[in-house]
């Protein structure tokens, strides 16, 4: 399905970010990813899929930091080749009532999952449009679409992702770049694990499948949107939440 293609991934080291890692080298891309703090698990994720005939490789990098974006997006052309596709899955959560937000967490919650975003795909947007073509897919969350017991902070960063890739998805057009986003309910890994068991049952009692999700299935739909399966689709945030 993606054969020949190049992907880059932030985040890479996550339990999400390892899936998606994991079905785009499955279905044929070289892959790319990054990670900040999980340097042995990124390692070793590549080591895995290096062992077993794929070709992936880790990169240190800080989503903020807008020149290491732009570096890395030329190192990664010069070692890998341009990139096709373009994953958005770097990203935090902080699980705190609203009156107990300070500003600080504030800010770091719209840096990591906003501003990062913003940055590194601008870095890596520029080859897309020289070339006219390449795909985008921006990871937000049930969050950020439905009214649910959630941080402020956290539901606000991830509806400026659905924002984000509307209006990007309208510049991109005209350059033959699709751009949308995947919007995952509450998964078994991840930033998940911050969801009191509270929630994670009312969740489930709501939920018309009457379980959370696993990280393979939204990779497996991140993969399709990246994919020319996918050619007619765009500016959309596609919700992988079981029914709510």
């Amino acid at each position: 399905m993606l054969n020949g293609k190049i992907a880059f991934v932030t985040g890479g080291s996550g339990a999400l970010g390892q899936a998606i890692v994991k079905v785009l080298a499955r279905e044929g891309c070289c892959v790319a990813y990054s990670y900040k703090d999980a340097k042995k698990t990124a390692q070793q994720l590549e080591t895995d899929l290096t062992m077993a005939g794929a070709k992936a490789r880790a990169y240190y990098l800080d989503v903020v930091d807008a020149s290491a974006s732009v570096k890395l997006a030329n190192i990664i052309e010069d070692e890998m080749g341009p990139v096709d596709i373009l994953v958005n899955n770097a990203g935090i959560a902080q699980v705190m009532p609203f009156a107990m937000i300070e500003e600080k967490d504030w800010d770091m919650m719209m840096n990591v999952n906003v501003k990062g975003m913003f940055l590194v795909t601008k870095a890596f947007v520029r080859a897309m449009i020289r070339r006219k073509r390449g795909t985008i897919v921006n990871i937000g969350s049930l969050a950020g679409m439905r009214m649910l017991e959630v941080p402020v902070h956290y539901a606000t960063a991830k509806s400026a992702v659905v924002g984000f890739t509307m209006a990007l998805a309208r510049e991109m057009g005209r350059y033959n770049i699709r751009v949308n986003a995947v919007a995952p309910g509450i998964l078994e890994q991840g930033v998940s694990n911050n969801v009191p068991s509270r929630l994670q049952e009312q969740y489930k009692n709501y939920c018309a499948l009457s379980r959370t999700g696993k990280c393979e299935e939204a990779a497996e739909l991140i993969a399709f949107l990246a994919s020319d399966r996918s050619s007619y689709i765009n500016a959309q945030s596609i919700l992988v939440d079981g029914g709510i």
